[in-house]
């Protein structure tokens, strides 16, 4: 079967929206504590801000959702739309980097190349409109995927939920183009 990558639509973010849900639920509990797993949706999930701005993808097998993630333009790091600091100013490509954003992968499609795929069109398509460097924030469950594709750990902290439980991740930076 073929994986084929397409731009989401405001039509796919119920799919999706539920897809990341089993993503954040089942991807990270060999790596969080049940307390530290729950707390990651406070702190991740859907921005419809990136379906809007056309650089979030689907990867689908057969009409199905794999996975999605995509990348921005915008000043926010990470989280959804629900997730404290927002800033949806604009970045300027000669001088800030992209952000890779929203990387979520079915547990059903784990370890198929479905990551490895939007994380390549998402390098691509922001190097495309003039960035030169990617940043992104990673799950400890994600941080293998970025860092066989390049990423560099540029520093590693905790992020604060409104629970008061603090997941750790860690904030990556590469090189596009």
């Amino acid at each position: 079967m073929t994986i084929e990558l397409r731009l989401a639509t405001e039509a796919d973010r119920p799919v999706l929206t539920g897809l990341m849900g089993r993503a954040i639920d089942s991807l990270q509990t060999d790596f969080l504590t049940a307390e530290q797993v729950a707390a990651s949706h406070a702190i991740m999930g859907m921005d419809p801000e990136l379906i809007a701005d056309g650089t979030y993808f689907v990867a689908e097998e057969n009409g199905v959702p794999l996975g999605c993630g995509g990348w921005s333009r915008r000043r926010t790091l990470f989280g959804g739309d629900h997730t404290a600091g927002r800033d949806s100013g604009l970045l300027d490509p000669a001088s800030e980097p992209a952000r890779v954003r929203a990387m979520y992968t079915d547990p059903a499609a784990a370890r198929r190349g479905v990551g490895r795929l939007i994380l390549r069109a998402a390098e691509a398509a922001a190097a495309a409109e003039g960035f030169r460097r990617g940043e992104l924030v990673a799950t400890l469950s994600g941080a293998p995927l970025y860092r066989s594709a390049g990423w560099e750990i540029v520093e590693r902290f905790e992020a604060d939920t409104p629970e008061g439980v603090t997941v750790p991740v860690m904030r990556m930076t590469k090189a596009l183009g």
